[in-house]
């Protein structure tokens, strides 16, 4: 029996790789999951492991050599096994096959748009992060599987926060399924075929790797495999939840603890294969810790990044398998200036292990100290909120906040928008908002103050040179900032029509993960529901947000031409700028919010 090695799918819009360096040559004997080769895209480097144990019969791309997505660059068998050429696989992940056999596509096909197809690149191989994950049809294909989608090239697991079919019920190609959450995004998973719903595989609640099998659906009567092992939740340690995932897709898993096998026999799966910029001290892979394997599982090109910017890997947290610092991960921490000085790394240990302590010998409830009382409920916090509490706790320890308000009349862009409103709903198809005209304001400003669309990288400050204006829409399970990606080349018209579909998709769950992600300056309206004005929290790694306040009308004293004071209705609205004060100062702030005033109250706009 052969194995063939395929040049595997690093994301949805990549279609070739090339061969940068083999790490085996023919005739060395290989472990499965072991690296056997490097390869590059325009995206994302990263190791390849065999799919397979034993020896590497035939190389079939050289180093340097560009190939597409799915194309057999080895093949591992049995010493005495032979090498035939195979036909190119369906499907950009290792497929196991016998030799007498035709070899079967390994992923049924699924169409539907926009996650439907995320789903299916996923199963394929989940970006740099997961290349090896493999997912099969049981029985012959008599029943379907429904696999948990990637949502973006960094994300490796999703919760399922809600089925919405029973087992049993009768389900259309492309019906939604079930719902998931993410650290990006929500979103619903569509059924890759018509049938019924077999078998649900993870409950509401429960945190599992990307690839994972969820759900089964076929025909009534249709032979089920046998149930796979459910991927452990996220309460559990980091590390065994990942092992115990990839155990249910039999996948290994590169984790510094031994795993039993049911047979009683034990396995290492820490390979020494991290090169000579992993130090081990002396010890084997299996002594390592967590950390340490962040820096020997990374890529090369990732330790060499680096190198170049004496960072740490292990003080990283890796969104990769088993805790892998990927190229994104690493970029992300350096253009955040997120870098902590060893010293400070010891401060917030000590003080988190302090905090920790205190919480042991308190009486009261183990998470938190607070008594609970009849009446009080309970709920665990969705993925979704934990990730905007840690993001917000984030922002604060980073940014030193300073906000100042403004109260600007608003009548003028009142009078034009009431005049065209007609108009603008007839031709376009959907409503003209006071935002649009204070997202054009917002980019002239920023193209006048660039300060305020800048980002701090260590102890530099990256002006950047698109305006990426995120848009905060408050959704019924949370808040989402999707992304209006180079605002200022977009007239008043566009601007209305990309922030009315953004916002329409958010909150019916239909938004792609870059959609949210790449945001220069962000916008929060409060005003919609009767506030006045906030004191917002920044978005990181950004500068700078922009709060409005309700749009109402109020009595406010004006002078005539001649001088005369008279009292007059106005529409009038409070903006709060809440900045970065180590890099805007005061004056920035004051500056930016003058030049928005005089904007949104003398300008003679055009649809």
């Amino acid at each position: 029996m052969s194995v063939e090695v395929v040049m595997p799918q690093m994301g949805e819009s990549i279609t070739e790789g090339t061969v940068s360096k083999w790490l085996k040559a023919v005739g060395d004997k290989i472990e499965k999951d072991e690296p056997i080769l490097e390869i590059s895209t325009d995206k994302v480097d990263a190791e390849v492991p065999a799919p397979g144990a034993g020896v590497l019969l035939e190389i079939r791309a050289e180093e340097g050599e560009t190939v597409e997505v799915g194309t057999v660059v080895a093949v591992i068998g049995d010493e005495s096994g032979a090498s035939a050429p195979s036909p190119k696989p369906e499907a950009a992940i290792p497929v196991e096959t016998p030799e007498a056999e035709e070899p079967k596509p390994v992923i049924e096909e699924v169409k539907a748009e926009p996650v439907e197809e995320i789903a299916q690149t996923a199963a394929a191989s989940a970006a740099e992060s997961n290349p090896q994950s493999a997912i099969q049809n049981p029985q012959s294909g008599e029943a379907t599987e429904v696999v948990m989608p990637q949502m973006g090239e960094s994300i490796t697991e999703g919760t399922v926060s809600k089925w919405l079919k029973a087992v049993g019920d009768t389900i259309e190609k492309d019906e939604p399924l079930l719902e998931i959450s993410t650290d990006k995004v929500d979103a619903e998973v569509p059924s890759p075929s018509a049938g019924k719903l077999l078998e649900i595989r993870v409950n509401e609640g429960e945190t599992v790797e990307v690839g994972s099998i969820v759900a089964l659906v076929g025909a009534a009567g249709s032979q089920v495999a046998a149930a796979s092992p459910k991927a452990e939740v996220l309460s559990q340690p980091v590390a065994e939840q990942k092992a115990a995932a990839a155990s249910s897709q039999g996948v290994s898993m590169p984790v510094a603890e031994k795993v039993e096998e049911t047979e009683g026999r034990s396995y290492d799966y820490a390979r020494p294969d991290a090169g000579e910029d992993a130090p081990t001290n002396g010890r084997s892979n299996g002594e390592l810790s967590l950390e340490e394997l962040r820096r020997t599982k990374s890529s090369p090109l990732v330790r060499n990044i680096a190198k170049e910017h004496g960072i740490d890997i292990s003080r990283i947290p890796g969104s990769g398998i088993s805790g892998r610092v990927t190229k994104k991960d690493i970029l992300s921490f350096i253009e955040t200036g997120a870098a902590l000085r060893p010293q400070d790394l010891m401060v917030k240990t000590q003080a988190r292990v302090k905090s920790q302590e205190s919480r042991v010998e308190s009486p009261r409830t183990q998470d938190s100290g607070i008594r609970t009382s009849v009446g009080d409920r309970i709920e665990p916090m969705s993925v979704m909120r934990k990730k905007i509490a840690e993001h917000m706790t984030f922002s604060k320890q980073t940014s030193a906040h300073v906000t100042s308000v403004y109260e600007i009349d608003m009548t003028n862009v009142a009078r034009f928008r009431e005049k065209n409103k007609s108009e603008f709903k007839s031709r376009y198809g959907t409503k003209l908002t006071f935002m649009p005209f204070i997202f054009q304001a917002v980019n002239q400003a920023l193209r006048k103050f660039p300060v305020v669309n800048a980002q701090i990288s260590g102890d530099s400050i990256i002006y950047k040179g698109d305006i990426n204006l995120g848009m905060a829409v408050a959704l019924d399970w949370g808040l989402i900032v999707p992304v209006i990606k180079k605002a200022d080349t977009l007239s008043l018209s566009g601007l209305a029509l990309a922030a009315n579909d953004l916002a329409d998709r958010a909150r019916t769950k239909k938004l792609m993960p870059d959609e949210v992600q790449g945001g220069t300056f962000t916008i929060t309206n409060p005003g919609v529901f009767g506030g006045l004005f906030g004191t917002p929290i920044i978005n990181q790694p950004q500068v700078a947000i922009l709060c409005v306040g309700t749009i109402e009308k109020r009595a406010k004293v004006l002078t005539s031409p001649d001088g005369d004071d008279y009292i007059a209705i106005r529409q009038m609205a409070y903006f709060a700028l809440t900045y970065d004060h180590r890099i805007v100062d005061g004056a920035d702030g004051e500056k930016f919010l003058s030049f928005l005033k005089e904007y949104l109250e003398t300008t003679q706009f055009n649809l």
